[in-house]
C-alpha cells in the first residue's frame, strides 16, 4: 500500500495529504486512486471485514496535491457535504503563475463565468448568457516574485469561493498568467515535463459531530512529486 500522510483521524473523519499525480477516485486510467488507498488503510488498521465505507465530499485534480478530508460515516459525509454547499468549508491554495503580478499587500478578486467542454475536458471564460455557464469567484494575494530558469514567476495565495472545473487554472490563464507547468491552459509559456504548480495547503471546517472548528495546513515542499520550483519560492 502506498504511504499515506495522515493529519487527523477519528471515528467520523480522516484528513490526509493527496499526493501529486494520482486521481482522487478510480478513473479510466486504472491507476491506483486516493479513495482506494485510504480505504485499504482503514481496512488494514482496524481489521474491518468486507467493504469499507468512505465518503468522498470534495475533489482535487489529478496533478494537484494537498489537504483533503474524507468521511468515515454516512452522517459525517452528509454534514460535510452540507457545509460545502453552504460555503462553510474554507480552502486555500498556493499557485505559481507565469509573470510578475503586482505585490500590493491586498487581495484581488477574479470573477468570471465559465463553461465546461466535456469532450475536451476543458473550461473557458464565457458570457453569463452562455448555456451552462457558471459563476466562478476567487481572491488572490501576491506573496513573492521569483526568477527560475531565467523566467519570472509570482507566488499567489488563493481563497477559492466557488469550486468550478479547472477554475484556478482557467481564471489565471484568462489574465495572461497561466500556472507554471499547466500545458492545457498555458501551452505557449510552459514545457512538457513540468508539474502543475498548484497546491491546496489549507483546509478548515466544523467537525461534523463535535463542537469544534478544525484547521489544517501543509507545506508543498514536503510532498513527494512536487516540482523543484517550490523549494526555491517557499
Amino acid at each position: 500500500m502506498q504511504d499515506l500522510k495522515i493529519l487527523y483521524e477519528d471515528n467520523h473523519i480522516i484528513v490526509v495529504i493527496k499526493p501529486v499525480g494520482i486521481p482522487v477516485q478510480a478513473d479510466k486510467s486504472g491507476d491506483m486512486d486516493l479513495l482506494t488507498i485510504v480505504k485499504e488503510y482503514i481496512k488494514e488498521k482496524y481489521s474491518k471485514p468486507g467493504n469499507v465505507y468512505l465518503g468522498l465530499v470534495h475533489r482535487l485534480d489529478r496533478m494537484v496535491g494537498g489537504v483533503m478530508v474524507f468521511a468515515k460515516t454516512s452522517k459525517a459525509a452528509s454534514r460535510l457535504s452540507e457545509y460545502i454547499r453552504e460555503k462553510n468549508v474554507k480552502k486555500k491554495y498556493y499557485a505559481i503563475v507565469n509573470g510578475t503580478l503586482p505585490i500590493t499587500g491586498k487581495r484581488v478578486e477574479l470573477k468570471n463565468y465559465l463553461v465546461k467542454n466535456e469532450r475536451l475536458n476543458m473550461s473557458r471564460v464565457c458570457s453569463k448568457d452562455i448555456k451552462n455557464a457558471k459563476e466562478a469567484i476567487l481572491e488572490y494575494q501576491v506573496i513573492n516574485h521569483i526568477t527560475y530558469n531565467n523566467k519570472e514567476y509570482s507566488l499567489v495565495d488563493i481563497d477559492l469561493h466557488t469550486g468550478r472545473h479547472h477554475q484556478i487554472r482557467v481564471q489565471f490563464s484568462n489574465i495572461s498568467c497561466p500556472l507554471y507547468g499547466d500545458i492545457k491552459y498555458g501551452q505557449k509559456v510552459n514545457k512538457v515535463g513540468e508539474n502543475l504548480a498548484l497546491f491546496s495547503y489549507y483546509l478548515s471546517f466544523y467537525h461534523p459531530t463535535k463542537d469544534e472548528y478544525l484547521e489544517f495546513t501543509y507545506n508543498p515542499k514536503e510532498v513527494q512529486g512536487m516540482d523543484k520550483i517550490w523549494s526555491v519560492i517557499l
